[in-house]
C-alpha cells in the first residue's frame, strides 16, 4: 500500500508552502489556500516515521462533510475539494489557540486526573470521576499553538485574556462558537450512534475582519468518538470505552515506552501494524460518515494531486 508523506508542489502563483504535522498548506496568489492532506501521522505532537495509508484522504474527506453540515452555525475556509486528499479554501489570519472542548474525562484530562490533578486550563474537575465519566457540562481548554518542535500547551481563559492572545470580544465569539459546534457535533455523532467525547476546533479572521472557521472539524484526529449503545453498560462495570480516534495508537505507543518526552525513542511500525492502524482509520470513516469508503487510486499519488489541483485553477 502506498502512502503519501511530503509534498512539494508548485503551483502557478504559489507564494509560500508551509508543513503542519499532517497537512502541508500552499498559498496561491494571497487569495487561496490549498490544504493537502497527506498520510503522516503525528501523536503526542510529534511525526511518526512512516505513513498510513488512505490516511489523507480519511481525514479529508470527513472534514469537508463536517464543514458542510455546520456552516449554519459558523462560516468556514472551505471553498472546494478538487481531489481525496485535497481542500482549497480562503485565507485568513488564524488565532494561536485551538479550542478545545471536552464532554467526558478522557484522553489528556484522565491523564491529568490520574495523578491527582483536579484542575485544567484553570477549570475545577469534580471528584470522584472515573475515565471517561461525562462532564456535567462541556469544558472548553484552550491550547496554545505549538511552534515547530514544540508541544501544545495548556492555557486558561483568564491567562489568554491577560497575555493578550486573544481579546475579550473575539474569545467571546470563540467560546460561542464552540459550544454550537458541539453541540451540532454531538447531534450529527447521535445519529450515526456514537458520541462525540472531546474535539478541537481552530478560527481565524479573514480578509472581512470576520471570524471564521478553519482546518479540520470532527476527525478522529482531532476528535475523540465512544459507541453510544455500549457507553452505559461498560462505564458501569468500570471497562475500557471502544474508541473511535487515534487513541489507539498512542496506547500503542505508550505500551511500547514512548510519550514524546525528551530522549525517548520512537518505537518502530512494522507493515502489518500500519496495514491495521490504515484499516482501523476506514472504520472510523465509515462510523463517522455513515458511508461506505471508497479508495483512491495511489498508483502515483503525488501527480494525481497535482494535476488536479492544476485543473481546478485552470478552470477558473
Amino acid at each position: 500500500m502506498r502512502a503519501i508523506t511530503k509534498t512539494d508542489f508548485k503551483f502557478k502563483n504559489q507564494l509560500s508552502k508551509y508543513s503542519g504535522k499532517v497537512r502541508d498548506v500552499y498559498n496561491v496568489n494571497n487569495e487561496f489556500l490549498v490544504m493537502v492532506a497527506s498520510d503522516r501521522l503525528s501523536a503526542f505532537d510529534v511525526v511518526l516515521p512512516k505513513g498510513i495509508p488512505y490516511k489523507g484522504q480519511i481525514l479529508n474527506q470527513i472534514a469537508c462533510k463536517m464543514l458542510k453540515e455546520t456552516s449554519h452555525i459558523v462560516q468556514n475556509w472551505f471553498i472546494d475539494s478538487p481531489d481525496p486528499n485535497v481542500s482549497i479554501g480562503q485565507i485568513c489570519e488564524p488565532f494561536k489557540i485551538e479550542m478545545v472542548i471536552r464532554g467526558y474525562l478522557s484522553g489528556h484530562a484522565a491523564r491529568l486526573y490520574k495523578s491527582g490533578i483536579r484542575k485544567i486550563c484553570g477549570i475545577k474537575m469534580p471528584e470522584g470521576m472515573i475515565e471517561n465519566d461525562q462532564f456535567n457540562f462541556p469544558i472548553i481548554t484552550p491550547t496554545t499553538k505549538a511552534i515547530d518542535g514544540q508541544h501544545d500547551e495548556d492555557i486558561s481563559k483568564e491567562d489568554l485574556l491577560s497575555q493578550e492572545i486573544v481579546s475579550k470580544e473575539d474569545y467571546k465569539i470563540l467560546e460561542d462558537y464552540t459550544y454550537k459546534l458541539f453541540e451540532e457535533g454531538s447531534k450529527i455523532a447521535n445519529k450515526q450512534g456514537l458520541i462525540l467525547v472531546d474535539t478541537k476546533y481552530e478560527f481565524g479572521k479573514n480578509s472581512k475582519g470576520e471570524i471564521i472557521l478553519i482546518d479540520e472539524i470532527h476527525t478522529p484526529d482531532s476528535s475523540r468518538y465512544f459507541y453510544l449503545n455500549s457507553y452505559k453498560k461498560l462505564q458501569n462495570s468500570k471497562s475500557p470505552q471502544k474508541q473511535l480516534s487515534k487513541e489507539f495508537v498512542r496506547q500503542w505507543l505508550i505500551d511500547n515506552g514512548f510519550q514524546g518526552k525528551q530522549d525517548q525513542i520512537i518505537p518502530q511500525m512494522s507493515s502489518d501494524y500500519i496495514e491495521i492502524v490504515s484499516e482501523r482509520y476506514i472504520e472510523l470513516y465509515e462510523k463517522i460518515t455513515g458511508s461506505k469508503f471508497v479508495k483512491s487510486d495511489t498508483s502515483d499519488i503525488q501527480l494525481r494531486i497535482k494535476s488536479n489541483i492544476d485543473n481546478y485553477f485552470e478552470s477558473k
